[in-house]
């Protein structure tokens, strides 16, 4: 199935429902963050960290909405929500951006391997990378990231930086990427994530330990489905991903998201439609059954690594 131009009749934009979904989550995952902070009984912590890493996963499945502009018709308004869901991840819009979209150009290459590793002199770098990625230091990577962009970019545009640091963990080529993006843009975006972080803290009183539980929760859910959508998939760009299977009420608060090969293979398609679009006669893996195998541990491959994405996909994810 072609999805082009002609079919936004068919998928048009749920804006009116993004925007409750957005508005709502938002609010709710700042009254988690103050639960947490309470701590008005054992409970109610454990009840806020376990809300907030849900709400924070589909606060981030609405950000990657607004990164292919299919949160909201009018880019202004996408713009300016991709900005606010972003500010929960935390990151920022445009830094998210260019990462994701160098994510559909190099899906399943060997930079983007973490299932597989393709040298055996290198098996302890794939070790460590899968093993950062499951204990939710990847996405520790971002937030401190965007922090090195505003506040040290001469590092982060350093040689060392690029081809030292960032090279063992498999980021070097989504940070050449930010290094060609528009410095002025990523920095004002990275400032009001913080301002609006700092100003969170401080109106609500938040302790450090309380908002630290609840990212912490937040980054094991949020790295958990961030490669078992695609391990041991095909290696190919745009196949080399899973419809995984889940407990519908689970894919609602994902938003689809673990649809994953109907989005690689569709990325304008906005979320609500995906299900419309997934093949009965692709396999459907369980989410839980890929997710434990990635905690054996990486494997050797000699599987030839994908060729270059069609110009169709990348009009598409531009």
């Amino acid at each position: 199935m072609s999805i082009t131009s002609t079919h936004a009749y068919r998928f048009p934009i749920p804006a009116v429902l993004n925007l409750s979904i957005a508005l709502s989550t938002y609010a709710l995952a700042i009254a988690c963050l103050w639960l947490v902070s309470a701590a008005i009984n054992v409970w109610s912590v454990v009840l806020g960290i376990l809300l907030f890493s849900y709400l924070g996963n589909t606060i981030f499945s609405l950000l990657h909405e607004s990164v292919h502009g299919v949160f909201h018709p009018n880019p202004r308004i996408n713009y300016v929500f991709g900005c606010m869901s972003a500010v929960f991840f935390p990151t920022s819009f445009s830094f998210h951006r260019v990462c994701h979209l160098g994510h559909h150009r190099r899906n399943r290459s060997d930079v983007e391997l973490f299932d597989y590793y393709t040298d055996p002199g290198k098996k302890f770098v794939a070790y460590y990378r899968l093993y950062c990625l499951l204990s939710g230091f990847y996405w520790l990577s971002i937030p401190v990231g965007c922090l090195l962009l505003l506040l040290a970019s001469p590092f982060f545009h350093s040689a060392f930086f690029r081809n030292k640091v960032v090279h063992v963990m498999g980021l070097k080529p989504m940070v050449e990427d930010l290094v060609q993006a528009d410095p002025g843009l990523l920095r004002r975006e990275i400032g009001f994530t913080l301002l609006f972080q700092c100003l969170l803290i401080w109106s609500l009183d938040l302790t450090l330990t309380g908002w630290l539980l609840c990212y912490v929760a937040f980054a094991l859910n949020w790295c958990a489905l961030q490669y078992a959508d695609h391990a041991w998939s095909v290696r190919d760009v745009k196949e080399g991903s899973w419809n995984l299977k889940i407990h519908p009420v689970v894919r609602w608060i994902f938003l689809n998201y673990h649809f994953h090969l109907v989005h690689h293979r569709h990325p304008k398609v906005p979320w609500l439609y995906l299900p419309r679009l997934v093949d009965p006669n692709d396999p459907q893996p369980s989410f839980w059954s890929i997710y434990w195998r990635l905690w054996k541990g990486p494997r050797l491959t000699s599987e030839p690594a994908p060729v270059q994405p069609d110009a169709e996909l990348m009009d598409q994810v531009k």
